[in-house]
């Protein structure tokens, strides 16, 4: 795994002289900052990507399930397709159905991700994977889709760059993510 970033775009540490909009704010995934957040009272610390995420922006931690009330530790949850819905239910009992209250808890984000100039975000999470997230069919099969904070906000806030973790361990797309999201703070300039 490479985090290394390529030398000629390496940007300044921002200081406190500099104008807020030259460092732009990311929401991570808190597991990924080291914080033990995950169902299990784990983390998936990425020091390698924070440090290279760091270099260009503010990082604000950001939890869908632990932010939404589910508790640390908790039950394990996957995404089932019901009718033309996709509800997270209980891995053991899947009568324990968060999808209301996570989905309550995405809308309160509304004014945190007008502010923020994109997100990265932990894969294969039933709330934060990026087209990498299991979801189960009653017929049995299992297909990927977003998780449902991504769903959220690939519907109120089209545009909003958003990568996984193991998308940004290839150096080109790590520095194609950050063009990204500079050119997303210039959309209103």
């Amino acid at each position: 795994m490479d985090w290394s970033v390529p030398p000629a775009w390496r940007p300044r540490r921002p200081t406190s002289s500099d104008a807020v909009d030259e460092c732009p704010r990311l929401l991570l995934s808190a597991c990924l900052l080291g914080q033990a957040v995950r169902y299990d009272g784990g983390h998936k610390h990425a020091p390698e990507l924070v440090e290279a995420l760091g270099r260009f922006a503010e990082l604000i931690p950001l939890c869908p399930e632990a932010g939404a009330g589910l508790g640390i530790p908790r039950p394990p949850v996957d995404l089932h397709r019901e009718g033309d819905r996709v509800r997270m239910c209980g891995v053991d009992d899947p009568a324990f159905d968060p999808t209301d209250a996570l989905t309550d808890w995405c809308r309160q984000q509304a004014a945190l991700l007008e502010a923020v100039g994109g997100c990265v975000l932990k894969a294969r999470s039933p709330s934060c994977g990026i087209g990498s997230a299991p979801l189960h069919h009653p017929d049995g099969r299992e297909t990927s889709t977003d998780g449902l904070f991504v769903a959220y906000v690939r519907a109120n806030f089209p545009g909003l760059p958003m990568a996984d973790e193991e998308t940004l361990r290839d150096p080109v797309q790590l520095v194609g993510f950050r063009e990204w999201v500079f050119s997303y703070a210039k959309r209103e300039e």
